[in-house]
């Protein structure tokens, strides 16, 4: 008999390490919690990411993404740059480059640093890739 969730475990890529400090993760949870029944998918997602990041003080997270930060990311399947803010649901403005972390992409940069690369779950359950470029605060 085989083992499938050993299985799924191993097609997955592994997770880039990411930091945050504990009041943004305890923030981000709470968000990901209360978003559970109208965001399922992403709010799983960023439920997890806040699980598995390490919390640690504002000095260790020089050029780490964290909310208000502007980031330069490259779209891994077209190669395509884009630089945004990412910030809070009701700050989001997609044509000042505004970016909710309760989206697939706000939701994988959280926490990562330049040079590091996640997969994440379009909303047409769709994987792609992204590489981290720049942060700036």
């Amino acid at each position: 008999m085989r083992n499938f969730e050993a299985e799924s475990r191993r097609e997955q890529p592994a997770l880039p390490p990411i930091k945050i400090t504990e009041d943004e993760s305890r923030r981000l949870s709470s968000l990901a919690n209360s978003s559970m029944d109208l965001f399922p998918r992403v709010a799983h997602f960023l439920a997890r990411e806040m699980e598995r990041a390490t919390v640690t003080d504002e000095n260790n997270l020089r050029g780490v993404i964290r909310m208000g930060s502007k980031v330069t990311y490259r779209d891994d399947e077209t190669g395509a740059s884009r630089e945004v803010v990412l910030v809070y649901p009701h700050e989001a403005n997609i044509e000042l480059n505004r970016i909710s972390v309760l989206t697939p992409v706000g939701a994988a940069l959280i926490g990562l640093s330049p040079g590091q690369r996640i997969d994440f779950e379009t909303p047409h359950r769709r994987t792609r890739g992204l590489t981290v470029l720049a942060v700036s605060e």
